[in-house]
């Protein structure tokens, strides 16, 4: 389609009259009429430089002719466009964190490359730089400050660079972090990354001082409620505008990740992001169908849906309608329509998780492999867990965080379930699904933490069949409820010593699960070159002497699986492709085998 603009050579309303097509060289950004509402704020970003860019001739005979008839279009059909030459400032995007702010970062990119900016690989040389943050844990922020310490010497001794925190350190630590760091120029928090391109331009010009221009954070924000504001409806087409470039990606561009909710209502008392991303918010259905098939249109075969607990997904049709009639983002119904036996909403039509895994399972084809993280153990109904058996492109691999095994240390970290209550269904999902593999998240050194309840969690994990578990030290984080209800009494060298215990346990655990599978054959979705392509590096325990070319891959269970690269074949022709695989050893991190036959599409 052509894209048509009018020239704007006075006010935002005041036209020229003349139309044109684009240009080489003009980069676009999406507005959004919530910052570019009034003609004033428009100048203040635009200057005389930019024009108002419209998808459609019609929307430009409709819509742009009155001020009434722009204020009523809507967001998608308006874009800025940045007569800024061929090639925008240089960006370097630094991402810490979780699979969320993997995706953040693939959405930045994508969307400032389609404004011009390029990225690079070099710190040294970029003239923006970008952290996008984790708060989870305080090593994550500690590399940051390192980081931003260094640029700031650098700014000190001259060098002209932009600074930018964005995501969750951003969120939480707020008017703060530009206190203790003055060198940073721009602040955007997780749910405001709709808003990034202004911020980067507004800190590029020397005449914009004022911080409020350059900081973009929801706690500026007073609390949402079931009515989303503006910003959610940013992000939601951040998400649908997302550019996803397959020589970017991993695995050779076949792999992705799709959000099906921001936010979270638990409310963990060791837990920053509820108050680091907001409240729980549900995607459309409609819409995340809809970006499975564009990224399968761009050849993507695995796609993991995101979400920090992605089981409670439910969308209730008809409570968050647009003006013209789409369906938009909306805060989560709550746990208490979890509890009604229909799992429904009276006289609404209802979207569960089942229901969206199983209309992606069939509406979408080209999906060879569906995952989905995190889940959370309370309310995962056997409705899913039946999906998963029935449909087989979705994996069966389950990652739900038990945290401790102690009843005490659950109460006292706000969880919502009992010991008993996460082995139960453990044990549901086995007798659902008898190949399932499940994986866990578990804290130790947790306020009061004794050795009594070290103890319980370790008896925890050698009762049920963890592939693996991801175990970290607690680490107390601002904001959060633990911080100010319990004192960081557990010593950090009995933290280290509880930490070590328990990995030593779940290695042993994790062998005995990869015996199972021994001698059988699996469907490896080939993701990278092997460590043990490579002298010394990760082959000792499977008995490798000599380094030669090896592949690695996950099975569907996520079980990592190397074997040697196929004769006559390249590393960059396996990559993505999904190849039957026979389980010929096991070590306690990862399975040995021997390709069967050349790659296959199937799972």
């Amino acid at each position: 389609m052509t894209v048509l603009y009018r020239r704007h050579s006075g006010g935002l309303f005041e036209t020229s009259g003349e139309v044109q097509k684009n240009q080489p060289g003009v980069a676009t950004e999406r507005l959004s009429k919530r910052v570019y509402r009034s003609v004033s704020g428009f100048r203040r970003y635009a200057g005389w430089s930019r024009r108002v860019q419209l998808k459609t001739e019609r929307a430009i005979r409709t819509s742009i002719e009155s001020r009434a008839g722009f204020d009523t279009m809507p967001d998608w059909m308006i874009e800025l466009t940045v007569n800024n030459g061929t090639r925008g400032p240089s960006v370097y995007l630094r991402t810490f964190g979780c699979q969320m702010n993997e995706l953040d970062s693939e959405l930045v990119r994508g969307h400032l490359q389609a404004l011009g900016y390029h990225f690079t690989d070099s710190r040294e040389n970029a003239q923006v730089v970008l952290f996008n943050t984790c708060s989870v844990r305080e090593q994550a922020e500690n590399k940051v400050w390192s980081r931003l310490g260094e640029l700031g010497l650098e700014k000190q001794a001259g060098r002209q660079v932009v600074i930018g925190v964005l995501g969750c350190m951003a969120e939480r630590e707020g008017s703060g972090l530009m206190k203790r760091m003055p060198q940073v120029d721009l602040m955007c928090g997780p749910g405001e990354l709709d808003r990034l391109p202004m911020l980067i331009d507004n800190a590029m010009h020397d005449e914009v001082l004022d911080h409020s221009t350059r900081v973009a954070l929801q706690g500026n924000r007073s609390r949402r409620s079931a009515t989303l504001s503006a910003a959610e409806d940013g992000l939601e087409q951040l998400d649908l505008s997302r550019s996803f470039d397959p020589d970017l990606a991993e695995s050779g561009g076949r792999t992705a990740h799709v959000r099906i909710t921001r936010g979270c209502n638990k409310f963990c008392t060791y837990c920053v992001v509820p108050h680091t991303r907001g409240a729980e918010v549900h995607r459309p259905p409609a819409d995340i169908i809809e970006e499975c098939r564009r990224l399968v249109d761009k050849g993507v075969v695995e796609i993991t849906l995101l979400g920090q607990t992605v089981n409670h997904y439910m969308y209730v049709h008809g409570a968050a309608v647009g003006p013209d009639g789409s369906e938009k983002p909306q805060v989560g119904p709550g746990l208490a329509a979890f509890k009604r036996p229909d799992r429904g909403v009276p006289g609404k039509k209802v979207t569960t998780f089942a229901d969206l895994l199983e209309a992606i399972h069939e509406s979408v084809p080209g999906v060879k492999r569906l995952r989905f993280v995190t889940s959370y153990p309370k309310d995962f109904g056997n409705d899913i867990l039946e999906v998963m058996r029935d449909h087989p492109r979705i994996c069966r691999y389950l990652h739900v965080p038990a945290q401790s095994g102690s009843e005490r240390i659950l109460k006292l970290m706000n969880r919502g379930y009992t010991v008993e209550e996460y082995e139960a269904f453990v044990q549901r999902a086995i007798e659902i699904l008898p190949d399932v593999s499940i994986a866990g998240d578990l804290i130790v050194g947790f306020p009061t933490e004794t050795e009594d309840d070290f103890l319980q969690t370790c008896q925890l994990v050698e009762r049920l069949p963890f592939k693996n578990n991801f175990i970290f030290r607690y680490s107390p984080r601002p904001g959060t409820t633990a911080i100010t209800r319990y004192e960081d009494d557990v010593p950090e060298d009995v933290k280290r010593r509880r930490l070590n215990e328990l990995l030593e346990i779940q290695g042993r655990i994790s062998l005995d699960v990869h015996n199972t599978w021994v001698g059988r054959t699996v469907d490896v979705f080939v993701e990278k070159e092997g460590q043990g392509s490579k002298p010394g590096n990760g082959t000792v325990e499977l008995g490798w002497e000599q380094p030669q070319i090896q592949l690695s891959g996950r099975t569907p269970g996520d079980l990592i699986t190397v074997f040697d690269l196929p004769e006559g074949l390249e590393v960059a022709d396996c990559l993505g492709q999904i190849m039957p695989v026979k389980v010929e050893s096991a070590g306690p991190r990862l399975l040995r085998g021997k390709v069967l036959s050349m790659a296959r599409e199937g799972a």
